[in-house]
């Protein structure tokens, strides 16, 4: 990927491109050669993430063109959204903590990013090039996330809530229930064990200027598991790495030796260019409003009443706690200006306020603005494409065993 690539190339914010992007999805490849970084995955999650496509319109549109098995890793994928979902409904809040302990206490992690990792000269290629595709494009690999936040919480000994927090930032697709459960399982906090990986699986999966021989990674599994559990190990590895880039020394880190990146600065609201205003009531007083957020991007629903106001809402008291990084912010206030004529940025109490005075407010509900605008409208589930399951699943094999239960075809999930 092009390090001059901009979001709006990757990933135009417009229903077009998300589902020119869906008819390209092809499941054999995608079987064969989803974990390279290069494979045929479907880089859908942006458009998932903000409501341009649910998930019953990937299935939906798949099936048009290949008959699945319910077991299909296509599916499979699919449920893993839908599966972090259903733990963060279960959990609220508590999936932004550790849900069980990790390899080490979490007070024996670090709050703080290092500098070398934000910037992209840690001196481990494979960290560097996420670093710089992930500001690049606003977008990275599963396989790059996973090495990403192993790496920073098993070697560099950064809370994963600190990692996630940052990662959720630059994602165009980052969604807190896929991302910070993602980081959950990685440290171990989420799963029966640390999330591992060395130079060899990196040289597996990824391209040449990715691989990471000579390095601190060019070490056995079984190594790198007394790693993740001392809280004091590797510390002279990583200062010995860092200061061979920054002198511009370690000729194995080629291109990258001696440079970095800056990193885009977080914002807690979104650009001029939404021509986003303060709420008012005049503007709703009486009538019908539908009501447009980062989530719900996508067609307008077709039984909006006559005359009914599409109003597109940022709620500022949500990106105070999770702000994000330009790139993101463009994405969704291309597409907001594009389905919303009025748009309000507010906190969540004057937004409430204004809306009061409407005669009717509804909304898809969704879970990043729940704890703001409760009772606020009248909410509209989002589409579900997996049967529900009742209480509490602690692995998403459990899970899924249960969603998955007696169906056979993938074509049984969208009737």
């Amino acid at each position: 990927m092009s390090s001059n690539a901009t979001p709006s190339s990757v990933f135009p914010p417009t229903l077009e491109a998300a589902r020119a992007r869906l008819a390209a999805v092809r499941p054999d490849a995608y079987v064969q050669t989803r974990n390279k970084l290069d494979g045929a995955v479907t880089r859908l999650s942006p458009y998932l993430t903000h409501g341009l496509l649910t998930l019953p319109d990937v299935l939906r549109a798949v099936l048009s063109r290949n008959a699945l098995p319910v077991q299909h890793k296509l599916v499979y994928e699919l449920g893993w959204r839908a599966y972090f979902r259903h733990v963060w409904a279960d959990r609220g809040e508590g999936i932004l903590t550790s849900i069980h302990p990790g390899p080490l206490p979490d007070e024996a992690y670090a709050r703080e990013l290092p500098a070398d990792v934000r910037e992209a000269r840690t001196g481990v290629p494979v960290i560097d090039q996420a670093v710089r595709t992930l500001y690049a494009t606003g977008w990275l690999h599963n396989h790059a996330r996973m090495w990403l936040a192993s790496y920073i919480v098993h070697l560099r000994k950064v809370h994963w809530r600190t990692g996630a927090d940052w990662l959720y930032g630059h994602l165009l697709d980052g969604d807190i229930a896929s991302n910070h459960l993602s980081w959950q399982w990685v440290a171990g906090t989420g799963s029966h064990k640390p999330y591992l990986f060395n130079a060899e699986n990196v040289q597996r999966f990824a391209p040449a200027g990715w691989h990471s021989p000579g390095t601190l990674l060019d070490t056995p599994y079984e190594v790198l598991d007394r790693i993740a559990r001392d809280p004091a190990a590797v510390m002279a590895a990583v200062t010995a790495a860092v200061t061979a880039v920054s002198g511009g020394a370690a000729s194995n880190l080629g291109a990258l030796a001696g440079s970095g990146v800056t990193e885009p600065a977080f914002l807690s609201e979104p650009p001029a260019s939404l021509r986003a205003v303060k709420p008012t009531a005049t503007a709703v007083r009486g009538r019908d409003v539908w009501l447009v957020h980062p989530w719900s991007l996508g067609a307008l629903p077709n039984d909006l009443p006559s005359g009914a106001l599409v109003l597109g809402i940022v709620v500022d008291d949500f990106h105070r706690a999770f702000p994000w990084a330009p790139r993101r912010w463009d994405f969704v206030s291309g597409r907001m200006a594009a389905v919303a004529p009025l748009r309000w940025q507010g906190s969540a109490q004057a937004i409430a306020s204004a809306l009061a005075q409407a005669r009717s407010v509804a909304a898809i509900d969704e879970p990043h603005l729940s704890p703001w605008l409760a009772g606020c409208a009248d909410t509209r589930p989002p589409a579900r494409l997996f049967p529900p399951v009742a209480g509490r699943c602690d692995s998403f094999t459990q899970w899924w065993t249960r969603t998955t239960e007696g169906l056979r075809h993938a074509h049984e999930l969208t009737r």
